[in-house]
């Protein structure tokens, strides 16, 4: 068995697309994952699966919740290893936090080959990206500066729409529940 993360794009946000965590998992264990575990309300599930093929893991879980619920649901898979990985390198151990830091990693689809210059801030200063890693895109947000950053703009500008983005602190949760268990 080879254990994965699904990160779910667009559901439960701003009232959209609500889905239960009960019935996502319910639905994971209809298409015969295991040891399956959601982390918050926002499309993160930890599983196993017999194959080692990430596509076709996204494309199964993405297609049967399309059946099931109703509306697209864009899915991103990574394997454990890749999870931990990114706690282990954590890219923002040398940011300076305030409360009003925000630190984020972006998942995409596939790996970005962009021309931008690292780090790039935007021109208020209040987002930054400062670094593109594989399939992930690690940025700061600032609210002290703007509180109205159209961060995700920037980044689907940049990367295109097959990205989800989580807080860095769901990192630490998700990564936490892959080791225990």
């Amino acid at each position: 068995m080879f254990t994965y993360v699904a990160l779910l794009r667009g559901i439960n946000v701003g009232g959209h697309h609500k889905v239960s965590m009960a019935e996502l998992s319910k639905e994971m264990i209809n298409l015969g994952f295991a040891n399956v575990v959601t982390i918050l309300n926002s499309g993160n599930i930890i599983f196993d699966a017999p194959v080692d093929q990430e596509e076709l893991v996204e494309v199964t879980i993405s297609e049967h919740l399309e059946k099931v619920l109703g509306f697209s649901v864009p899915v991103l898979i990574r394997k454990k290893e890749e999870f931990l990985d990114l706690l282990q390198n954590n890219p923002f151990r040398n940011a300076e936090i305030t409360e009003d830091t925000r630190l984020y990693v972006s998942f995409l689809k596939e790996v970005a080959n962009i021309g931008l210059e690292l780090p790039w801030t935007s021109p208020d200063g209040s987002f930054l990206i400062s670094e593109v890693r594989g399939r992930a895109v690690y940025t700061v947000l600032n609210l002290a500066l703007n509180k109205t950053a159209k961060a995700m703009e920037v980044l689907e500008h940049l990367f295109g729409k097959d990205i989800t983005t989580r807080n860095w602190n769901t990192i630490e949760r998700i990564a936490v529940k892959i080791t225990s268990q």
